[in-house]
């Protein structure tokens, strides 16, 4: 499948990801209807977007409904809270987009016959005792902890599209999103790309929890979004890994962080969070072998791009 005159359905087109999703099929002469309740996504992420042709935005809860009229070739479907500062904030609405939601936007696709890609995330893995994680791994999850409302939600919608896909008939594909970042990411949104460079910026400790030993693979926003298309526009179900192979500590990224700035910000350790994944890396073997995709964006350039964004944006409070 190209791009080019086909109208598509984004699910959460207003955050973070979706609206870097939005941009790039916009870009590919595609037709997008964002739909977005404005939860944790901002209008601000859709400014640059609204008055370009073929672009509309639905404002709209998705577990409560979905309905789009007209044509629908495609439905990519970002919705759900991301960051843990978010989820356990909304930990409800969190898994209501999740179950109810996903079935509504699976609904969409099954009546209008459309692609359906899932955005799931490297959290299905939890905290791994494989590594790297592949796909086949079924993962390391504490379904009671404080950040099964976000996992447990993933791992539901990944069995809810798989039955869909199975018992009827819908064409659907899972990708399995790893740590993604740069600009338009919520400045306090609690992860650590945002925390330590808006720390770093504002002269305050950079905050590493625990140690600073577990591992984080990072992925470019760009190159994400060009994996997801990719997978959307294949004939493959998944689920595909889409991230970084390259891995690093937060400590090491923290001191990344600092060298960039310039900041003369110390290092604080906090308390690791409960069920922090120790390790997150990504083998994109299958990405590579079925879409042809791999990340392109060094890491040096990802953050310094990111941090020209961070660098624009209001001070928030500690």
């Amino acid at each position: 499948m190209t791009w080019s005159g086909k109208r598509v359905v984004v699910t959460g087109g207003a955050g973070f990801v979706g609206s870097w999703v939005c941009e790039r099929l916009l870009d590919l002469d595609a037709e997008v209807v964002c739909v977005d309740n404005l939860l944790t996504g901002t209008a601000d992420n859709l400014r640059e977007m609204r008055d370009r042709r073929g672009f509309s935005h639905v404002q709209r809860d998705l577990s409560a409904g979905l309905d789009v009229d007209g044509d629908v070739d495609a439905v990519l479907h970002l919705a759900s809270p991301a960051s843990p500062a978010h989820y356990l904030r909304w930990p409800v609405e969190t898994l209501r987009v999740g179950s109810l939601g996903t079935m509504h936007a699976l609904d969409l696709a099954e009546a209008r016959h459309a692609r359906f890609l899932l955005a799931s995330t490297s959290e299905v893995y939890g905290d791994p005792l494989e590594h790297p994680q592949r796909e086949t791994y079924w993962g390391n999850v504490n379904p009671v902890g404080p950040r099964s409302v976000y996992d447990e939600s993933k791992r539901f919608a990944e069995a809810l599209t798989t039955a869909y896909r199975t018992d009827r008939g819908v064409d659907t594909c899972i990708a399995r999103i790893f740590n993604t970042y740069g600009p338009r990411m919520r400045v306090n949104d609690g992860r650590a790309i945002p925390a330590f460079m808006s720390q770093a910026l504002s002269g305050r400790p950079l905050t590493v929890a625990g140690d600073g030993s577990q591992t984080r693979s990072l992925c470019f926003v760009e190159d994400t979004v060009e994996g997801l298309l990719a997978l959307a526009a294949s004939e493959h179900a998944g689920p595909v890994n889409i991230g970084n192979g390259e891995e690093m500590t937060i400590l090491e990224l923290a001191e990344r962080v600092l060298l960039l700035t310039g900041s003369s910000s110390s290092i604080e350790h906090v308390e690791l969070p409960v069920d922090d994944p120790k390790v997150r890396c990504p083998d994109t073997t299958l990405a590579r072998r079925l879409l042809g995709w791999q990340p392109v964006v060094p890491l040096e350039e990802g953050l310094k791009r990111t941090l020209e964004w961070f660098a624009e944006q209001p001070a928030q409070p500690a």
